[in-house]
């Protein structure tokens, strides 16, 4: 083993101890309990954190026997791990591999206190009570879709999922039969949550789906800036076509002469948004109390938000998408869809979508976190707009900043919400005035440390320069 083999590793699968902590061992055990709830991980001792400068452990033999007492004491149940010691440029080193466990949760024990962790990008965090439920059902090798509620046969109907099942594929829903098989009904008659999802009652009110047509590029309130709000509840089936439909009539229709041939031009790609819908019903974290999916439509993009994020717990904006290996959070549900040609089994979602784009610069963007996953889709249509629009020569101060605002979003892939604190900053100055740091904390109620860091952008992209007094000015 050699320390320059961890510098093409992930990041996130990583964590770096200048020494073995003993007394405060909670520093690198969280991690154990962390890498053991999640897919697994490394720590490397005697390697400083920050810089990841070499400096080496005293007594790699004891600190091995310490490290094996403490997990074997301090983390139950027992995780998979292994323990390999190492020397390089006369410099002793520590690896401590923790494989990823079936027996989730992993608890890490102090003062009679039992405490979950998992990997949140490179930190490990307490897991949230809905990460923490769904650890407790991944190590019963359950699902929630496959839970019991409340209900009997008697009590909901599926005449859509019947129909749709029909429709799609010519065959007809047996209650007696299929019922059962299709993960709709448990052995003791109770409808699953499976089943509640798709039954035509959308029994599970936490299942609803919630969509916007903003004016313009921002969000903000609905009553004065939204074109059209609809909640929509019901059948995930249901929920699929009204959303789906909702898209469709909010999208602007083009078409361009290519030789003798009139192409149709579409703002968003049909396949690529049913296809992020579908995801964002299947792979949502039913857990999550209070939650609904978000669809918001926007001049230049639309974004499609669920509840819940990476199953693995990873950040999706990290990792390499053709990479991703196939995770369903809700097997039963993904199994119905699959049935009905909604989606494919091998989990090529996300690589399809970015495939829909292969014929524009613009690429959709992946957005998670430990609760939510975002997938925006830039406006094809959007930059052909702004571009006429400018060679028109009538545009107001306004319309100009937005077009820069809009191109340099594309290039240095700026988020949404950066992208909305610049143009709300514009909204106040404007082109005329100078602002200082403190206008930015004001306008914006930010820290010092977001406010650098914006200022720094908007130097970097051209967009302000620098003038007397510490102020600022926005530049045409």
């Amino acid at each position: 083993m050699k320390l320059s083999d961890y510098e093409k590793a992930e990041t996130s699968n990583i964590d770096y101890k200048e020494s073995l902590e003993k007394r405060k061992h909670k520093s690198w055990l969280k991690s154990v309990s962390a890498f053991a709830n999640t897919k697994g991980g490394i720590i490397l001792f005697g390697i400083e954190d920050k810089s990841h400068k070499s400096i080496g452990l005293e007594d790699v033999k004891e600190d091995a026997e310490t490290i094996t007492e403490l997990i074997n004491s301090k983390i139950t149940p027992l995780p998979r791990y292994e323990i390999n010691t190492f020397n390089e440029e006369d410099k002793d080193f520590l690896e401590l591999k923790i494989g990823d466990g079936p027996s989730t949760p992993y608890y890490y024990i102090s003062d009679g206190r039992k405490e979950a962790y998992i990997r949140s990008g490179n930190q490990s965090i307490l897991a949230p009570e809905h990460m923490l439920r769904n650890l407790i059902l991944k190590g019963k090798n359950l699902t929630f879709d496959a839970l019991p509620t409340e209900y009997q046969i008697k009590d909901l109907s599926f005449t859509l999922l019947s129909a749709t099942l029909k429709e799609r594929t010519g065959n007809e829903l047996n209650e007696n039969k299929d019922y059962k098989s299709l993960g709709l009904v448990n052995d003791d008659g109770y409808i699953t949550n499976a089943g509640a999802l798709l039954s035509d009652q959308g029994a599970l009110k936490q299942s609803k789906i919630v969509c916007t047509k903003w004016k313009g590029i921002n969000k903000g309130v609905i009553s004065e800036d939204a074109i059209d709000d609809k909640e929509y509840d019901g059948s995930i089936i249901s929920l699929l076509e009204n959303a789906d439909l909702f898209i469709k009539n909010h999208s602007k229709q083009s078409w361009k002469i290519v030789g003798m041939d009139r192409i149709e031009l579409e703002e968003y790609p049909a396949t690529a948004r049913r296809e992020a819908i579908v995801n964002a019903l299947i792979h949502r974290d039913y857990q999550i109390l209070g939650s609904e999916i978000h669809i918001d439509m926007f001049d230049d993009r639309l974004e499609i938000t669920s509840p819940g994020g990476m199953f693995d717990g990873s950040l999706i904006q990290n990792l390499e998408i053709k990479n991703i290996p196939s995770m369903r959070r809700n097997v039963i549900i993904s199994d119905v869809f699959s049935r009905l040609h909604f989606m494919e089994r091998r989990g090529s979602g996300l690589s399809r979508i970015i495939e829909s784009y292969n014929d524009s610069e613009l690429k959709p963007k992946f957005i998670s976190d430990s609760l939510s996953f975002t997938v925006i889709f830039p406006n094809k249509s959007y930059s052909r707009r702004i571009e006429n629009t400018t060679n028109q020569n009538l545009v107001s101060d306004e319309e100009l900043f937005l077009i820069k605002l809009y191109k340099s979003s594309q290039k240095a892939k700026i988020y949404s919400s950066t992208i909305n604190q610049i143009k709300l900053i514009f909204d106040k100055v404007g082109y005329l005035n100078t602002f200082s740091r403190e206008d930015i904390k004001a306008i914006l109620n930010v820290k010092d440390t977001r406010t650098t860091n914006l200022i720094s952008l908007l130097l970097k992209l051209e967009f302000i320069e620098k003038t007397e007094g510490s102020k600022y000015k926005f530049l045409k």
